[in-house]
C-alpha cells in the first residue's frame, strides 16, 4: 500500500518574545493569572516585515533539508493558515516562488486551528491518488495582527509562528494510517474574525469600531473543544484497530493547557506521552501542531515504529485527528 511518510520537519517563530510580565505592563492582567487558566508563560510576536510566509518559508526549508528533498521536487505546496499574507494570492504561491519549487501546485487552505490536520489530510489523499509523489504541508500564522491588544480574554492567547513537514510517497506500513475530520457551521460565531471581508469591509468605520479583530466565546469554545478532540481523537484509534495505550505520543492543538489536560483525561493519555509547549509559543492556530511536532522530532521523541496521534480543534467549527506511523 502506498501512504505518505513524513521524511522531514520544520519550524520558524519570530524572534521577539512577549511574556506574561510584559503584559503586565500593558493591561490589567497578571503572570499568575494567565498562567492558572491557560498555561502559557511567552509567546512570539512577528516584526515589521515579518509575515506569515516569512516563517512558512523558513519552516519549509528546515523542513526540505530535514527530508533531503529538492524544493524542486515537490508536486504540492498547500498552507494551512486564517492569516494569509493577502487574500490572493495563496500564501502558498509565495512560498513557492521563495523556494523556487517550479514543479509544485500550490494553495492554501482555511479551517482555523484545524488548518494543518486539513491540509495533512488533503496531502495525503493526492498521495494515496498518485497524483502527488512529494508535498509540503505548513501551518502558518500571524495572529498578533488579528487580535485586540485591549481585550485581555484573547491577546494574551496567540502567538506566531509555523511549522511543516514533508510527505513523500512510500510503501509499507509506515506512514500517515488515516485522518478524521469534520465541521459545525452552526457554532461559527462563538470563535471568528469580524472583518475585513465582504460582511465588514475595511472601512475607516469599521476599524475604530475593532470590527477587524478575532472574537471568542471561550467558555463555549472550551467545553466544544473537549468533547470534539476526545471523539476524533478515539475515531482514528478505533478505524485503525488501536486503542490509546498504543499511543507512543499524542500532540494536540497547543491552545491551553485545561484543554490539553481535559482531552488527555479523557483519552486515558497523559504525562510524558503528551507534548506541549504552549506555555512557550501560546496558541498558533493552525502553525501549533506542526511546530510542536519538529520539537518533537527534533528531540528525539519519536522513533520508527511509533504511533504518533494528532489532534485539533478551530473555529468554524471545525476539528480533526491524524493517526501515524512513524
Amino acid at each position: 500500500m502506498i501512504r505518505a511518510r513524513i521524511t522531514g520537519t520544520g519550524s520558524a517563530v519570530p524572534e521577539k518574545v512577549l511574556t506574561n510580565f510584559d503584559l503586565e505592563k500593558m493591561m490589567d492582567t497578571s503572570d499568575e493569572w494567565i498562567v492558572t487558566r491557560t498555561g502559557i508563560r511567552e509567546r512570539r510576536i512577528a516584526a515589521e516585515g515579518e509575515y506569515t510566509s516569512t516563517f512558512a518559508i523558513a519552516a519549509a526549508e528546515k523542513a526540505l533539508a530535514a527530508a533531503g528533498v529538492k524544493a524542486e521536487e515537490i508536486d504540492l505546496i498547500v498552507v494551512g493558515t486564517l492569516t494569509p499574507d493577502f487574500p490572493f494570492p495563496a500564501t502558498a504561491c509565495i512560498v513557492q516562488q521563495a523556494l523556487k519549487a517550479t514543479n509544485a501546485f500550490c494553495f492554501d487552505l482555511s479551517a482555523a486551528c484545524s488548518g494543518f490536520i486539513y491540509a495533512l489530510s488533503t496531502a495525503d489523499k493526492f498521495i494515496r491518488s498518485g497524483q502527488v509523489k512529494k508535498a509540503l504541508v505548513i501551518g502558518a500564522e500571524v495572529l498578533s495582527r488579528i487580535v485586540d491588544w485591549s481585550d485581555r480574554n484573547t491577546c494574551l492567547l496567540f502567538g506566531d509562528g509555523a511549522g511543516a513537514v514533508v510527505l513523500e510517497a512510500q510503501e509499507g506500513d509506515h506512514g500517515v494510517l488515516s485522518t478524521h475530520m469534520h465541521s459545525d457551521g452552526n457554532y461559527w460565531e462563538i470563535l471568528y474574525q469580524k472583518g475585513p471581508g465582504n460582511r465588514k469591509p475595511a472601512t475607516h468605520q469599521n476599524v475604530d469600531d475593532k470590527l477587524v479583530y478575532l472574537t471568542m466565546q471561550g467558555n463555549e469554545v472550551f467545553k466544544l473543544a473537549v468533547r470534539a478532540m476526545g471523539e476524533v481523537a478515539q475515531e482514528a484509534l478505533e478505524a485503525n484497530g488501536f486503542t490509546p495505550d498504543d499511543v507512543t505520543l499524542f500532540i494536540p492543538h497547543q491552545a491551553n493547557q485545561r484543554i490539553v489536560d481535559s482531552v488527555g483525561k479523557r483519552l486515558g493519555i497523559t504525562g510524558e506521552r503528551v507534548f506541549v509547549n504552549l506555555d512557550r509559543y501560546g496558541n498558533t492556530s493552525a502553525a501549533s501542531i506542526p511546530i510542536a511536532l519538529d520539537e518533537a522530532v527534533r528531540a528525539g521523541r519519536l522513533k520508527e515504529g511509533d504511533l504518533l496521534l494528532l489532534d485539533a480543534f478551530g473555529g468554524g467549527l471545525t476539528w480533526g485527528s491524524a493517526l501515524i506511523r512513524w
